[in-house]
């Protein structure tokens, strides 16, 4: 009798830990893969945010959302970030960022962190370009964890097709469409508010 309920309870946890796996597989995101390469001159310049993942150290943008890349002379990139808060004033943050992969130089790492910091591994985020129009007119950053996603465009404004095509796409990838929430730009705050000019 003994035996007969040992071997049920063993049969029960082997069928249990057999289902858990093969839910953990079948909740398994696809390995992420950036670009085939970008030219990061061709990459520098002003990107206007359309869209992102909300997270902590934006949280104080309203809107108008921009993000400037200045190539320098020992290769690595100033990056220039800048916002606009619910009461008018504008924020600016200054980092930089460095090609984490030289074969295609599509997977940087960013810093904020001080200069003097910069030694250590842990103050360097993944910046991974993920897509990007062929004529540079937008891109798509994100990294490997899924916890940061952008939609950036050289013109403020981007047509919904456009936007649209670039949600699947990053569906495929791994990445939650739900979660996604647009960036106000060309937009001025009154009382508080954000009113997006005409």
């Amino acid at each position: 009798m003994k035996e007969n309920f040992l071997t049920t309870i063993i049969t029960f946890l082997a069928l249990f830990i057999f289902a858990s796996t093969l839910s953990a597989q079948s909740t398994a995101k696809p390995a992420l893969s950036p670009v085939n390469g970008i030219d990061i001159n061709r990459y520098a310049g002003r990107w206007y945010e359309i869209a992102k993942y909300p997270n902590r150290f934006q949280k104080q943008c309203a809107a108008n959302t921009t993000a400037n890349y200045t190539v320098k002379k020992n290769g690595r990139i100033e990056v220039l970030n800048e916002c606009v808060k619910k009461d008018g004033t504008t924020v600016k943050a200054v980092g930089e960022a460095k090609i984490g992969d030289k074969t295609n130089n599509a997977k940087l790492k960013v810093r904020f962190a001080p200069g003097f910091m910069s030694f250590l591994p842990f103050v360097w985020a993944n910046y991974w370009v993920l897509d990007i129009a062929p004529d540079y007119s937008y891109s798509v950053i994100g990294e490997p964890g899924r916890d940061y996603f952008w939609i950036l465009s050289r013109s403020p404004e981007m047509d919904t097709a456009t936007y649209q095509t670039i949600l699947r796409r990053a569906e495929t990838m791994g990445f939650d469409p739900n979660r996604v929430e647009k960036t106000p730009q060309n937009a001025e705050i009154l009382k508080g508010s954000v009113q997006i000019k005409n």
